[in-house]
Order: C-alpha cells, then structure tokens, then sequence
C-alpha cells in the first residue's frame, strides 16, 4: 500500500524515459508511473505492440522511440504502468528538504509513494477546437485517430475530412496514405498572412531539420488529396450523426458530405497537475497557451518539482528527450549522486543537440498558431462538453462581473466536468480576456485542485489507514 523512492517520475513519455534512465545510470532510486499500460507517451504510443508491423505506414520517427523503451527495460528504473496520479501533498515547509506523498491509483487500487524529489513529464495535449457541431458522433481529434490506428491498426473507410493547421494534422494525412486510406479533403485553417508573421524566424527554420521533412510531407499529402486552404469558419452538420461539413473560404460557403471529421489545431501543455501543485505558470503568446514556469534545467516555483518535455513548453519529441535528460541530471545532483562540476560536463552535449532540434520551432508555432476565430467561437458554441456551456454564457458571465476562469466556473459550471478543464481552459481564459479587452495573462487559468483524475470510492477507502496518512489525505483532498 506504500512506496518510497528518491526520485518519483510521473509520465512515461520520451521525455519521462530518458529523465528516469538518466537518473537511475547514476545511482538514483527512480519510481516512473504512467497511466498507460505501455510505456512511449502519445508520440511513440502502443510502439512495443502496435499491430502495424509495415514501418512505412507510421514513419521514421515513430520507430525511434524502440530505443528509448529498450533503455528503459533494461535499467534500473521502477516501472509501474497503468497508474494513475491524482493528489501530491508536501511534508513539512517549503525551507527545508523537499519531502512528498503521491496518492497513485492502479487496478482500483491506491496507494502513497513517499519521494524526495518528484518530476512531472505528463506531455501535451490537443488545443481545444469548439466549433458548431464538434460534438456530433463522427467528429473527432487528430489525437484520437492516431492512437486507434496506433494501437489497433483502425481507419476510418468511409468518407473522411481532416480539418485545422499544424503539422499533426499533415502527418496523420500521410499516414494514412501510407496505410492505403484516403483522405477525401483537408480544410486548411491556416489564417492568410501567417506566413508573414513567421518571417522573421524564416533563416533558423531554413537551417532546420524541419524544413526539408516538411517539404517532403506536404509534398507527399497534397498529392494524394484535395487541400482547400485558408478556411475561415466550420461547422458539422448532422441530426444524431455526422453527415455534412460546411465550411467557409473568404465569403464562400461550401457543404461536403462527411461520415468522419478529423479536426485539430495543434498541442498545449497538458497542466492540470502542475496546476493543482501550486506551481506557477506564464503565458506563451506565441503558442498562446499557458505553461509551468521553469528555469533551464526544468526546476519549477516550487521547491523540489521539476517539469521536462511538452508539459514545460510544445517543442517535440526529441526536445522533450533532451529535456529530460537535462532534468535527470539535476535530479541525480540534487540528491547527492552526482557533483555539479560532472552535471554541467555532461549537459554540455545535451545542450548543444537540443539546441539543434529547437533550431526553427519559433517558425512553426508562429505559423500555425491557430485562427483567433477557432479559439474563440461564435456565441452558440458549446466550449464546455462537459457542463454544456456555450461561449454565449461565458460572454454573459464577463458582462455580469466575472473577471476570471474561477468566478466564471461559479457562475456556469465551466470546468467543473470530469475533465476539469482541459477541454475548456484555453477557451475560457481567451474568451474573458477578449471580451475584458486585456491579455490573457491578466485573466488567470482554473483554480485546480485534487483529485486532479476521477476516483472512485473504492480507490478512496484503499488508502494505507494510517495517522500520517489520514492526514495527508486530509490535506489534500
């Protein structure tokens, strides 16, 4: 019912692998806990099982991450998947040394894992895209689709759409390419003059490895499927179902029959727990999302709380592997396996392959940063699946008073759902700072707090029935 580790790394992602192979290679006791019941994250998902064996369909850079899942069986790291976290509470004051409880929910059973330094890598997550009819059956994430045909091999067959920007949304299209599925349209929501707010960053994008891969995608998709770019609204038609997609380019409206609408406009920082553990965050206009606020090494506001890959900032994979290597290490320092003088040799060449794989990135999310029209919808959009609220509601709520996410919660019940706001925050936040008229970092994000995952009862009872423990509890929940 209890656990003790030194080093506690939740997410299973590249970045969480390589930060617990890391530390564990210099003598650190890791534990590394994730809720899938592989290890890979959403990039390298279902990699040791997926039953797409063809290596053309998924790509190069999918069957990269065979190696760092290889590392990883073959380390000393505590492996424990299928797990998931949803409370931290700190022993004693934040002055002295760094001391957590981690309440860990598995199989309906929970227990505590004690650590002295804990490292969240719980990666990204999809932007929300609420538009007419996004929740009608038959529209769904890129995100989604990638992780059916990653772990079952599935496809839509009947009449599919893609609909958004970002380079996901092209990588999906030449998969499925790849596997013999075809794309019937793509709806390129890609604003007009992105290009010209990304020049600036044009020379380093040129001297990246993106350049040339992006060619080649495109390239690759645009001939096998009809693009329509620079839409400016959509909405899913249907009665109980998907059956149309209406779309808009300039002042034309067009309807295309659809049985599947993939939509996406690109990844966030996925937060929540960050959030819930009191950790500061900043705002990032040019990928106008939120994230934890760290300094080089993924050292967070608070003491003892590291953050490595896309939960600290969108960067990719192979940014987020370097990132967490680099955070390995100063665990590793910090809790007396390694000296500074041998942690800063060692990052030296970490640095530099990061700073080689970030070369070009500020192109991209200059770029593709989504439509502001798609991140702040139409009054009749529900933006809030779970509480069916609309952007009409949220507006209301400002004109009344409410001056951020917390008292717009109170008022509508806005992130109150099981997702506790992941599907909604971003649009509330941008929402209220667009009606207020001030930025989005003057408006705040959700107040989280635990459980940050729904638990049940039964998970509740099986709590370690000690003192200490009740008492953890208690302060956390």
């Amino acid at each position: 019912m209890t656990a003790t580790c030194e080093l506690l790394v939740v997410g299973a992602g590249p970045a969480g692998m390589t930060a617990a192979i890391v530390a564990a290679r210099h003598g650190v006791d890791v534990m590394l806990v994730d809720e899938q019941a592989a290890p890979g994250g959403q990039i390298y998902r279902s990699i040791t099982t997926t039953p797409l064996r063809d290596r053309s369909v998924l790509g190069r850079d999918y069957w990269y991450g065979e190696a760092l899942v290889k590392a990883l069986t073959e380390s000393a790291v505590r492996y424990e998947p299928s797990t998931a976290v949803w409370a931290i509470t700190r022993l004693g004051d934040t002055s002295g040394e760094p001391l957590f409880d981690v309440a860990c929910s598995s199989g309906g059973a929970t227990r505590i894992v004690r650590t002295r330094r804990l490292l969240l890598a719980t990666g990204a997550l999809e932007r929300p895209f609420p538009f007419p009819g996004w929740t009608l059956p038959g529209v769904m994430t890129a995100g989604a689709a990638q992780i059916a045909l990653k772990t079952a091999a599935m496809a839509p067959s009947d009449k599919t759409v893609l609909a958004g920007t970002g380079p996901l949304l092209y990588q999906l299209a030449w998969q499925y390419r790849n596997a013999g599925v075809m794309v019937d349209l793509i709806l390129d929501t890609t604003p007009r003059g992105r290009l010209r707010g990304a020049l600036p960053y044009m020379g380093a994008f040129l001297r990246s490895p993106y350049f040339a891969k992006g060619r080649r995608l495109l390239h690759a998709v645009r001939t096998s499927a009809q693009v329509v770019r620079h839409v400016t609204s959509l909405t899913a038609l249907g009665e109980k179902k998907l059956g149309r997609v209406r779309y808009a380019v300039r002042k034309y409206s067009h309807i295309t029959r659809a049985d599947h609408l993939i939509v996406h406009q690109g990844v966030v920082p996925h937060i929540n727990l960050a959030r819930a553990a009191g950790l500061r965050l900043r705002w990032n206009d040019l990928q106008a999302c939120w994230a934890p606020r760290v300094d080089e090494w993924g050292a967070s506001s608070q003491p003892g709380i590291m953050v490595a890959g896309d939960g600290a900032g969108i960067a990719g994979a192979l940014a987020a592997e370097y990132r967490g290597r680099r955070a390995g290490l100063w665990a590793a320092c910090e809790l007396g396996h390694l000296s500074a003088a041998r942690r800063d040799a060692q990052a030296g060449e970490v640095e530099a392959a990061l700073a080689r794989v970030l070369r070009g990135r500020d192109f991209i999310d200059a770029m593709y940063l989504p439509s502001e029209n798609f991140r702040c919808p139409a009054d009749e959009t529900i933006i809030c699946r779970c509480e069916e609220v609309t952007a009409a509601q949220v507006r209301d709520s400002v004109r009344l008073g409410c001056r951020g996410p917390n008292q717009v919660k109170a008022f509508t019940r806005c992130g109150m759902g099981p997702c506790q706001g992941r599907f909604c925050g971003l649009t509330v936040a941008e929402i209220i700072a667009r009606t207020r008229g001030v930025p989005v970092s003057e408006v705040g994000y959700y107040r989280l707090r635990y459980p940050t995952k729904p638990v049940t009862l039964d998970e509740l009872a099986a709590l370690p029935q000690t003192e200490e423990s009740r008492r953890a509890v208690v302060r956390s929940v």
